[in-house]
C-alpha cells in the first residue's frame, strides 16, 4: 500500500473554476432526482392555458364624439357666416349712406351756386344801367324812363312833335332872336328851354348841362306837366 506523501494539513484552497464545477454537479444531482418522481408512464403532464376571453369594442362613442364634433364646426360655420352677412350689410349701408350724404352736398352746394349767380344776375342788371342808342331815339325812351320814375307825364309821340317844332332835333340849338334872346336868356337844347326853366324844373339824377338832350327833355316835359298838364297838350311855343 502506497504511502500519502502529500503532508497533511497543506491542502490547497478551492478556486473559483473547482466552485463553478461543484455547482454544476450539485445542479445535475437535482435533475436526476426530480427524473426519478416522473410517473412510471412516462409522460409528462402539462396544464393547458385558459382561453381568454374576447373583447368586444364599441363605436357608438366615437360617432357621438364625431357627430359632436361636426355639430360644432356646422354651428361655429353659421355664426362666421351670420356675422359676415351682418358685416357685409353694415358696408352696404354704410356705402349706401354715404353715397346719400354726397348727393345731398352736391345739391346743396349746387343749390347755393345757383342761388349765388342768380344774385350775381341781380346784381350785374342793377349795377348795369340799360343803355340807348345816341340819337334821338334813344334820347326820347331814355327821357320817358326816367320820366315814369317820377310821376312825369308825355308820350313818344307828343314829345318827338315837339322836338321837331322847336328844335329839328338837334340837341345843340340856340334861339338868339326872340324875347328871351333880346332879355338876355335865349332858348337852348331840343326843346328850347330857357336857363330859368331848365334850373327851376331840373330833374334829379340828370345831367345839368342845358344841353344834354335827356336833361333838356325831361326838365321841359316837367315844365310842361306842371303849366299844361302834359307835352302832348303843347302845340306852339310854350
Amino acid at each position: 500500500m502506497l504511502k500519502n506523501i502529500l503532508p497533511r494539513g497543506r491542502s490547497r484552497s478551492l478556486t473559483r473554476t473547482h466552485k463553478v464545477a461543484i455547482a454544476g454537479v450539485g445542479t445535475l444531482g437535482a435533475a436526476a432526482v426530480a427524473l426519478t418522481a416522473v410517473p412510471a408512464s412516462g409522460q409528462t403532464t402539462t396544464s393547458e392555458a385558459a382561453p381568454t376571453a374576447k373583447v368586444a369594442y364599441s363605436t357608438q362613442q366615437i360617432q357621438d364624439v364625431h357627430a359632436g364634433v361636426t355639430g360644432q364646426l356646422a354651428g361655429a360655420s353659421q355664426k362666421v357666416a351670420a356675422i359676415e352677412a351682418k358685416q357685409e350689410a353694415a358696408a352696404k349701408k354704410a356705402t349706401a349712406e354715404k353715397k346719400a350724404a354726397a348727393e345731398k352736398a352736391a345739391a346743396k352746394r349746387a343749390a347755393k351756386e345757383s342761388t349765388s349767380r342768380s344774385a350775381q344776375r341781380t346784381e350785374v342788371k342793377k349795377a348795369a344801367p340799360k343803355s340807348y342808342p345816341n340819337n334821338l331815339d334813344g334820347w326820347i325812351r331814355e327821357a320817358r324812363a326816367i320820366m315814369k320814375k317820377h310821376g312825369i307825364p308825355g308820350s313818344y309821340e307828343g314829345i318827338h312833335r315837339n322836338i321837331m317844332r322847336e328844335s329839328s332835333g338837334n340837341p345843340k340849338a340856340i334861339n338868339d332872336w326872340d324875347i328871351n334872346a333880346i332879355n338876355g336868356i335865349p332858348s337852348k337844347g331840343l326843346l328850347q328851354v330857357i336857363p330859368p326853366t331848365f334850373k327851376a324844373y331840373h330833374v334829379a339824377g340828370t345831367s345839368k348841362n342845358i344841353y344834354d338832350p335827356v336833361a333838356n327833355i325831361v326838365a321841359a316835359c316837367n315844365y310842361a306837366a306842371d303849366k299844361y298838364g302834359t307835352m302832348d297838350n303843347v302845340d306852339s311855343a310854350y
